[in-house]
């Protein structure tokens, strides 16, 4: 059973399934569990562990209630880690996928020795955070 993952609520559901199903495999190894493009929910695994949900914003919205609201813009409030073996590679793995590079591949020895990290966006806009150490 899975204790913990990230469940991004989407609304460009079609695109972020197709870039996380591109750079997800090679990045950290997850494979597809459930789920395909046309959503509204998909799941990968890395070793039976779950790592990543993708689920509809709209759908949960409906479940929970709030589909009048409006959605708020704001500062980010979620970011999706992974650690990786390299940091250069996978930014220009997910970049080459539709990612928006944020800050490039820099060494961080101030939030850890040997850190590299990569900030990234998806095609929602979610932050992502690679990193090595």
């Amino acid at each position: 059973m899975d204790a913990l993952h990230p469940r991004l609520l989407v609304t460009r559901f079609a695109e972020c399934f197709g870039f996380y199903a591109a750079v997800l495999p090679e990045l950290i190894g997850a494979t597809l569990v459930k789920g395909t493009a046309a959503g509204p929910y998909a799941n990968w695994d890395v070793a039976d562990q779950g790592v990543l949900v993708l689920f509809d914003r709209a759908a949960m919205a409906e479940v929970i209630g709030t589909s009048t609201l409006p959605a708020a813009p704001s500062q980010d409030t979620v970011m999706f880690v992974c650690r990786v073996p390299d940091v250069d590679a996978g930014a220009k793995l997910c970049a080459d996928h539709g990612a928006t590079v944020v800050a490039g591949p820099t060494d961080r020895p101030q939030w850890g020795p040997g850190l590299r990290t990569a900030h990234l966006r998806d095609p929602e806009g979610t932050l992502i955070e690679l990193q090595s150490y």
